[in-house]
């Protein structure tokens, strides 16, 4: 089997630690901390928007190392990392310890995570490349579908217990998982895709065919399609970021939804996105992706007014069945659309100075989500802002077509 399927895999599991333990888990944690500490839910939002902006901010560097390290490297650091931050985290006693251990798993979780990874999925596919990047990014929406084990475990055995034994898990299947992962295919004596043979220049440089496309991220940077799918992208991390840490607390305290049933909606949730990425991979490599990301776009607006609104449980089965599946079949696009723009020799660093502008909508959808909940009561009033920046989003993705054609650099790689 080509080995570029094996780094897919080991992306997956790498992300189905993420999805699992932090990112899909943090609003059960997020009702457990409010418990003991009675902290506010903008408060404790907070730290899951710190830990993004970090993570941003990180970005272009983050992208960088990888460009000239590999994502091997890093990866491994970045686990290393992650499994610490969930140690020091069960020892937490006040809100700065939670902020500080919160830090340094976010930092793990993004040298270790999407981004990282992305780069060697980006390198080892072309033709193939959305469904390689939607089946890698498949393991993340499989840890939301075992979320309610977590819960069960933090239900059973309290929340510093399972973020105790959670950095444990992370060491024990993510190093390993870590030693899979390879930068490109060249040096391997394996050229993309794994079906044709791709001859080099004696400068080690890729032949590319004509119109094929290598920008370097300053060249990106002075396209109009960077910023549009930068803000796009931002837009649609607003809504999702928003839905992991408020979602359960929206369920539990608005709805009177216990927290296995909480826990429940989630994994339906995760569910269909697993079935949005499989059709999501697969329609990316056929069809327009911006347009489908547009349309994706619309549907999670449409999500986000029908949980503003639920009352009965058929809506928030529509909630998470049309969400999960607008989550599903965006994600792997937002790489796709970046590396057919921009190829593959600099697209860390491009996905690292373009996180600069995610980051906005990462972090700013749990404050304002929480903000709005201590203001008014409810989550409705902040749930329908945030259905009305998916629709500024959608239009981002219309608006971004691909750069002209004849912009320099799109006959051949850098040397790798």
């Amino acid at each position: 089997m080509f080995y570029g399927w094996w780094i897919v895999g080991a992306s997956g599991g790498i992300q189905w630690l993420a999805g699992m333990l932090w990112m899909q888990s943090y609003g059960a944690y997020m009702v457990l901390l409010q418990e003991d500490f009675g902290w506010s839910k903008a408060l404790v939002a907070g730290a899951f928007a710190l830990t993004r902006i970090e993570s941003g901010l990180l970005g272009p560097i983050q992208g960088w190392l990888v460009d000239r390290f590999g994502p091997r490297l890093i990866a491994s650091i970045g686990t290393v990392l992650f499994a610490a931050g969930f140690i020091l985290f069960s020892r937490i006693e006040s809100l700065l310890g939670f902020y500080l251990t919160f830090v340094v798993i976010a930092l793990g979780s993004s040298l270790g995570g999407f981004a990282t990874l992305m780069v060697a999925v980006v390198n080892w596919f072309d033709r193939h490349r959305s469904k390689a990047v939607a089946i890698s990014q498949m393991g993340y929406s499989i840890g939301g579908l075992t979320v309610p084990v977590v819960i069960l475990a933090l239900e059973a055995f309290g929340w510093r217990a399972t973020a105790f034994a959670s950095g444990l898990l992370v060491l024990v299947i993510g190093i390993p998982l870590c030693q899979v992962i390879r930068h490109r295919p060249e040096p391997y004596d394996e050229v993309p895709d794994g079906t044709e043979r791709r001859e080099l220049e004696s400068d080690g440089r890729r032949v590319r065919p004509l119109g094929a496309v290598d920008y370097t991220a300053r060249q990106a940077m002075r396209t109009s399609a960077f910023w549009l799918i930068s803000f796009g992208h931002a837009f649609s991390l607003l809504t999702v970021s928003s839905m992991m840490v408020h979602l359960v607390p929206h369920l539990t305290e608005g709805l009177d939804y216990g927290l296995a049933a909480a826990g429940g909606v989630v994994a339906l949730m995760t569910g269909c996105q697993v079935l949005g990425q499989i059709g999501g991979g697969y329609l990316g490599d056929l069809f327009d992706k911006r347009v489908i990301a547009a349309l994706c776009m619309l549907g999670h607006g449409v999500a986000m007014v029908v949980i503003a609104y639920a009352q009965s449980l058929p809506m928030v089965v529509a909630f998470a069945l049309l969400h999960g599946i607008a989550w599903g079949v965006r994600g792997p696009l937002m790489v796709g659309l970046r590396a057919d723009y921009f190829g593959p020799s600099s697209f860390g660093t491009i996905m690292g100075f373009s996180s600069l502008i995610v980051m906005l909508g990462m972090s700013g959808g749990p404050i304002f989500a929480g903000y709005m909940a201590d203001l008014y009561g409810s989550y409705q009033v902040g749930f329908l802002f945030i259905a009305g920046s998916a629709l500024l989003g959608a239009l981002c993705f219309v608006l971004a077509r691909p750069p002209h054609p004849s912009h320099p650099s799109h006959q051949e790689l850098k040397p790798s």
